[in-house]
């Protein structure tokens, strides 16, 4: 079983998704396991404190590195075996794409630290985390949405979670899908009839016309 341990401090957040549709099925399937972790139990002293204004001054705050160094070291301590990777998201980390997704699918534990604010203590990069990852050239407000992203894109790559292999888009390629109904027609009051219609190809039943077809709006 592939486990994802995620370290945010909103954990509640991840719920909803992963309790759904594939996520949901693999879960209760045993292919993959998901370890939310909340952060703000290992927060600095009396009030749990987890960010501090930034050194050298400037707006926002910045997520300590304690915090996240404890919550780390507890989930580290609950892997009793395999292979772990550590992920840190990040706005300059590296654009993940599907041949990480690939190559992320080998490792039996990851873990995924989640940022928030005006960021992470750089000291989380540079000692904690193996490497840092962005999902593109934009912000968000946490990692909780890139943690979902890395979820989905690398439990699609584990054997029984799509319940078909080729259903992987790799495999099958990207093209236009269309199912019924062949025709379908729009009456809008003081405007002509509109049909917008299946390609015939695709209900011709030749196999060979129609992997051309496919090949050819890939």
């Amino acid at each position: 079983m592939k486990k994802f341990h995620v370290i945010s401090l909103f954990p509640e957040s991840l719920e909803s998704y992963i309790n759904a549709s594939i996520i949901g099925r693999a879960i209760k399937s045993k292919l993959i396991a998901i370890n939310p972790i909340a952060l703000r139990p290992f927060g600095i002293g009396k009030h749990k404190v987890t960010d501090e204004p930034p050194y050298g001054g400037g707006p926002g705050m910045v997520m300590k590195v304690e915090p996240i160094y404890a919550a780390h070291k507890k989930v580290l301590s609950k892997i009793k075996s395999g292979k772990t990777r550590t992920i840190l998201f990040s706005t300059r980390g590296k654009v993940f794409t599907n041949t990480d997704a690939k190559r992320l699918s080998k490792y039996d534990n990851i873990i995924l630290i989640c940022g928030r604010y005006e960021g992470v203590d750089e000291r989380v990069a540079d000692y904690i985390a193996d490497e840092e990852v962005s999902i593109g050239d934009f912000v968000l407000s946490g990692g909780e949405l890139p943690a979902l992203v890395l979820i989905d894109a690398i439990s699609r790559q584990i054997p029984g979670v799509l319940g078909k292999t080729d259903s992987l888009e790799e495999i099958k390629g990207s093209y236009p899908v269309y199912t019924k109904p062949a025709e379908f027609t729009l009456n809008l009051p003081g405007k002509k009839k509109k049909v917008w219609k299946v390609p015939d190809v695709l209900q011709s039943g030749n196999h060979k016309l129609i992997e051309e077809w496919r090949s050819g709006n890939a």
